[in-house]
């Protein structure tokens, strides 16, 4: 009989989770399996009867439908989920976080700006209030790469055209418009970008003339707006964007890299197309990661607001303060009626891919996502694209959806992005480089031009922490100028997807 490898990763749990491919009569976990159990699914370990709940992580991530046997198959088909009591037991858990003393604080090489921020990257972006102007911003970017002129100016990275499917059509007052304006101005300051020339057509909502009012916001050589209806058209808006860019580039180019602090670092940390596999290695590894970011002063970024749902209760513990953890259960509670309003329930969320990687509920999802947050403090609370102003670990509330979550982060000033996966993404996200880190050695193979570091490994014996430090090492060399595989395939130009909340007119 063969022997295939679980792992049980509590004893508390009723559970165990497939390593390997567990076949029907094969023994695995001291049992005798009683079905086919996919590689990163579950595997009950012990009986549980109708109503007892399924445990994971020490923690419930549903109920039994009906009984299991020990060996079946525990999965979506015997699990299901109702609400219940959770201990939010704010700040119980909250350290110090001690940081590193100065001399042992790592360093990089990034590009201090006069905000006083330090980019990882060195574009000019062409930014767009509304969707009305994406074409012709898309047609200066592609002139301006044609031209062949970016080639005299190795120092810049390149001209990014920021477009959107919004901009109009909404009101142009509340919280749909604030995230709006929030998220414009992040990217339109963010230190990644060290030109900026934003585009409108003239008619639309979100009026570029009232961003630069509200932000006391004036034209310089670096910073330069227009609207088509303004300049005359197209063709002309097209040349003078052109135009404008080009009058940038020797500005731009000025920028050096210069050693900077880890402490100017702001890390996003974001996941998609999860599986079992996720909260087994490349989340928690992740979270090892952030940890030592936080150690050297630097700062990380949790969000996707129904991903951790079911597991907020887990972060309130590590809260600063009980203000901090009541404006996270503040966000969930808005959740709650903002999917009830729109017909939908927060455990819509896993994706099918997520079920088919072997992850049966919401809890259980967010559970193993919200790994990648690490064991320290959590000092503060963000609503989407504000501005982070803190250090340490923090919180944004953003969807789960990747591209809208990350979208948020770097408006709040991600100058990073580590993106573990399971299932396998497709991801970048300029001007902020993108790390992709992979939960399983096949994914890793499978998709070798899009993965920038194998989490699978942790499966054979590589520690937690020898992964969290490898990550660590690649973030600092990725911050320094080392391109990702994002960047190298050229993704980002289309990820900027802001959230869009509220009535479309």
């Amino acid at each position: 009989m063969s022997t295939s490898r679980t792992i049980r990763l509590s004893p508390d749990d009723n559970v165990a989770i497939a390593i390997d491919l567990v076949n029907q009569g094969s023994d695995a976990a001291g049992l005798t399996a009683r079905e086919r159990i996919l590689r990163g699914h579950k595997m009950a370990v012990e009986p549980i009867r109708e109503g007892e709940p399924i445990r994971k992580f020490g923690q419930i991530i549903g109920f039994a439908k009906i009984h299991i046997a020990p060996g079946e198959w525990v999965h979506e088909h015997n699990v299901g989920l109702h609400d219940f009591e959770r201990d939010y037991a704010f700040c119980a858990e909250a350290g110090d976080d001690s940081l590193l003393p100065p001399e042992l604080q790592a360093t990089f090489q990034g590009y201090r700006r006069a905000s006083g921020r330090t980019g990882t990257r060195n574009y000019i972006g062409i930014l767009t209030s509304v969707n009305c102007s994406a074409s012709v911003a898309r047609f200066a970017a592609a002139e301006v790469e044609r031209s062949g002129i970016l080639r005299d100016y190795p120092g810049i990275d390149g001209i990014v055209a920021i477009v959107h499917g919004t901009g109009c059509g909404h009101a142009a007052y509340g919280e749909g418009f604030e995230i709006l304006r929030r998220t414009q101005w992040g990217y339109a300051s963010h230190p990644n970008f060290a030109g900026v020339i934003m585009v409108g057509l003239g008619c639309e909502v979100f009026q570029i003339g009232r961003m630069k009012q509200e932000y006391g916001l004036s034209e310089t050589d670096t910073f330069r707006t227009l609207t088509i209806q303004e300049t005359g058209g197209t063709r002309k808006t097209v040349q003078a964007i052109v135009d404008a860019v080009k009058s940038m580039l020797p500005v731009v180019a000025k920028a050096q890299r210069e050693t900077r602090p880890a402490s100017e670092l702001v890390l996003a940390l974001q996941c998609g197309g999860s599986d079992g596999y996720s909260a087994l290695t490349a989340n928690p590894a992740l979270g090892v990661a952030s940890d030592l970011l936080v150690r050297h002063g630097g700062t990380s970024i949790l969000s996707e607001t129904p991903e951790i749902y079911g597991a907020e209760h887990l972060l309130t513990r590590r809260a600063a303060t009980r203000e901090v953890g009541e404006k996270l259960v503040a966000r969930i509670k808005w959740w709650e009626a903002y999917t009830e309003r729109n017909g939908g329930e927060m455990n819509n969320n896993p994706s099918p891919g997520n079920k088919a990687g072997g992850l049966t509920t919401i809890l259980e999802k967010s559970l193993g996502a919200a790994a990648k947050g690490g064991r320290s403090t959590l000092r503060a609370v963000y609503e989407y694209a504000e501005l982070v102003n803190d250090r340490g670990f923090v919180y944004m509330d953003t969807p789960g959806y990747d591209p809208v979550a990350a979208t948020g982060q770097v408006a709040g000033g991600a100058n990073l992005i580590a993106f573990t996966t399971g299932r396998g993404s497709a991801f970048g996200c300029k001007p902020a480089p993108s790390l992709k880190l992979a939960t399983n050695s096949d994914i890793y193979r499978r998709m070798i031009d899009d993965m920038d570091i194998n989490c699978g490994d942790i499966l054979d014996g590589v520690s937690l922490e020898e992964k969290g430090q490898e990550i660590f090492e690649t973030l600092l060399k990725v911050a320094s100028g080392e391109p990702t595989k994002s960047e190298e395939l050229g993704y980002g130009d289309l990820e900027f997807v802001p959230w869009q909340v509220g009535a479309v007119m």
